[in-house]
């Protein structure tokens, strides 16, 4: 398919792309199309060869790793004679003096709520509203749909009473543990009113009240017979629906029909990792979306069951407060936009030397033009800040181009500076290692850190492909590296002034259906010190908000602060196999399970455009997969040919062996197309094959260049 070009100012812009900002996203703004154009095609002329410039660094450094790695072959790496040539080379970069950071307007969400954060790739609309609206949650449909709760309907659609009964006593021992009430329990309520601004408990004629009657915030309805009431627990709101003439109060003496928990208290809209966009059609569905949730008036219309539904954004919430005013609670998440990283270029647009545009830049200033219809609303930001999460940075000289480029952003948009707020993501080596001068360069800017053990892992490994063979993924977790960089993150962040003024998040749980599994060992992430982690779906935020009840973050953060800090020594460890005798039956093992993850997402991602998807593993257990995944598992297999852990014809071969499985697991897929038998015309293996046959020459061993330039092969 040809696709059309207007040439203005010094652009050629897609025609699709042309139409959506002057038609759509730049209608009722201040800000003329002429204006706009003109100062986005300046900018970006400015800022492009600098992106070039940094892209360029990078591959000078990692050339100069490998050569010292290759030069230092068969000898013990001494940590103090690798950091010294770190140094030298400006990979590692001298570490200033203490500041806190400087960013001001920051919603509370962000600074004084610690919950749940979800992320939702920003090309599905009806997942973005599900995940915007998953600020407030049933406990009762959470719980009752998830192997937490454990009885032999789980996952039928037939309601099981017992199971139900099962959700209402997991759900009395919560409020019990979390909002006391002083003489009694939740479970043996029969009452519940408001009375001169203090909740009232009765167990038939005797009455109490909670244990701290500061947890009463409000209700809703009369008085002396409340439809809800509002409790609050570690800055986290709880909503006790009373209804008795609803289903699920049928044996409830207090009529409370369900529980409502305050859950993903922000989510990011994903441009990057969870979606498949490569182009101008693309892009224009990723930013109409995001505009769409920016006006308000993002809607989706689909069948489920034969019916037909039609989703919107939800409401704020009204309750009388008990002081006996109006109370209104924010109605949905918080909405961060995750920009792509400084590397991949888009077609959407070509500059006046013919090349395309890089698609960070482009992302910059067309999401944060779609804010400024929520600038003047607030209905996403009430402190008129606006939230980019940025990825995929290397070092401080990259940060500071970030802070160069929502310079322009604002220039051009006429913002005042520092609207744009910036979340570092920590999961490139060259970052990790120099954290607190990446933090320095946007003190003014910064709003959230995170750790991101995938991709972070990933690098470790490309950055290090010549040092020898790499552990097994599994042992990864466990490696001195890992703790060094998790524990880093933290500290940092803590040392630059973090607590109570921005985010410090950890990663994503990657089992959507192991709900009972995330609630023993997601806490760890609390117990960490981060004040919000990562969930795949609005029932795991639901789920993951309990943990927050349990831990006060910002007391835990206060304890983490007198801890010996993390030890760079430990964070430059590089995690290779001390002389590895596998046997052939693990190491084969090893690479079946890499090669049938990474082949079940390509598939998808190749062919269907699908960027983000829960993939069914090697024994069937579904694991949430995004490029992050197929960069570590890539990686590996490309580090294990390169070192003779194996060979490239028996990667093939257990390819090929796995691509049948994947196309078996996958044959209900209507649209699916198979691999086998006919792996030479399928474009989705040759891709798969070639992230591992060239993992080692893709630039910090990203899967985005094969992957956008087989789906554009795909979709033409």
């Amino acid at each position: 398919m040809i696709k059309k070009y207007t040439k203005i100012n010094d652009f050629s812009v897609s025609n699709e792309l042309l139409n959506f900002i002057n038609n759509e996203l730049l209608k009722n703004t201040k800000i003329s199309s002429k204006k706009f154009w003109l100062g986005f095609s300046k900018a970006v002329h400015q800022l492009a060869p600098k992106n070039k410039e940094l892209i360029k660094k990078r591959e000078n450094l990692q050339k100069k790793i490998d050569e010292w790695h290759i030069k230092h072959k068969g000898t013990e790496i001494k940590i103090e004679n690798y950091k010294k040539f770190l140094k030298e080379i400006g990979y590692l970069k001298k570490v200033g003096p203490d500041f806190k950071i400087k960013t001001k307007n920051v919603d509370e969400e962000i600074t004084s709520i610690a919950g749940p954060q979800l992320v939702v790739p920003i090309m599905n609309e009806r997942y973005a509203l599900n995940a915007a609206n998953a600020r407030w949650m049933s406990l009762y449909d959470s719980l009752y749909g998830t192997d937490v709760i454990k009885s032999e309907e789980g996952g039928s659609e037939r309601y099981d009473p017992a199971r139900g009964q099962e959700v209402i006593k997991y759900v009395r021992e919560f409020l019990d543990k979390y909002v006391p009430i002083k003489g009694t329990s939740w479970k043996s309520i029969s009452n519940l009113i408001v009375k001169d601004g203090s909740l009232v408990i009765y167990k038939n004629e005797n009455k109490f009240g909670l244990k701290d009657k500061k947890k009463f915030v409000g209700h809703r309805g009369a008085s002396n017979k409340p439809s809800a009431i509002i409790l609050k627990n570690n800055n986290l709101h709880i909503e006790i629906i009373i209804n008795p003439r609803a289903f699920s109060a049928a044996h409830d003496i207090a009529g409370i029909s369900d529980v409502i928990v305050e859950s993903a208290i922000s989510t990011i809209c994903d441009n990057e990792d969870s979606v498949a966009a490569v182009d101008a059609e693309d892009k224009v569905i990723c930013y109409r979306n995001w505009l769409g949730l920016m006006r308000g008036d993002l809607k989706s219309k689909f069948e489920k069951n034969g019916k037909f539904y039609e989703r919107k954004l939800n409401p704020d919430r009204s309750y009388i407060s008990k002081k006996g005013k109006g109370l209104k609670l924010h109605g949905r998440s918080l909405l961060l936009i995750r920009n792509v990283g400084h590397l991949m270029t888009n077609p959407a647009i070509t500059l006046k030397d013919g090349s395309e545009i890089p698609e960070g830049i482009m992302d910059a200033f067309i999401t944060v033009a779609a804010c400024l219809h929520d600038l003047n609303k607030k209905n996403n930001s009430r402190t008129g800040s606006i939230y980019i999460v940025k990825p995929k940075m290397h070092g401080p000289d990259e940060t500071a181009f970030t802070d160069l480029i929502f310079s322009k952003v604002e220039e051009v948009l006429k913002l005042k500076k520092n609207t744009c707020k910036i979340g570092i993501m920590d999961e490139e080596r060259r970052t990790s290692s120099n954290l607190k001068e990446c933090i320095r360069t946007l003190q003014n800017r910064v709003f959230f850190i995170n750790t991101g053990f995938l991709d972070r892992t990933g690098d470790e490994m490309h950055t290090s492909m010549e040092a020898g063979p790499m552990i097994k993924k599994g042992e990864m977790k466990s490696s001195k590296w890992i703790n060094a960089y998790e524990n880093n993150n933290v500290d940092v962040g803590l040392q630059c002034g973090f607590s109570g003024k921005a985010q410090i998040g950890k990663g994503m749980w990657a089992m959507p259906d192991k709900m009972a599994d995330m609630m023993t060992q997601k806490i760890g992430h609390l117990k960490a010190g981060a004040n919000c982690a990562w969930v795949p779906s609005p029932t795991a935020a639901a789920l993951h908000a309990l943990h927050y009840h349990d831990i006060n973050i910002f007391e835990k953060q206060k304890e983490l602060k007198n801890r010996k800090t993390a030890k760079l020594n430990d964070l430059l460890t590089i995690p290779i196999a001390d002389r590895p005798n596998w046997s052939i039956e693990e190491i084969e093992s090893e690479i079946s399970n890499s090669a049938q993850t990474l082949l079940g997402y390509v598939v998808r991602w190749i062919d269907q455009g699908v960027g983000c998807s829960k993939v069914p593993d090697i024994n069937n257990i579904g694991l949430m997969e995004d490029r992050a995944t197929l960069r570590i598992s890539s990686q590996h297999i490309a580090n294990w040919i390169h070192h003779g852990v194996c060979t490239s014809k028996q990667v093939l071969e257990i390819m090929k062996k796995m691509a049948k499985i994947v196309d078996k697991q996958n044959k209900n897929d209507k649209l699916y197309q198979n691999m086998s038998p006919s792996f030479d015309k399928s474009i989705a293996f040759k891709a798969a094959c070639d992230l591992v046959f060239h993992g080692r020459s893709q630039p910090s061993g990203y899967t985005e260049p094969l992957l956008h330039l087989n789906r554009l092969i795909k979709k033409n």
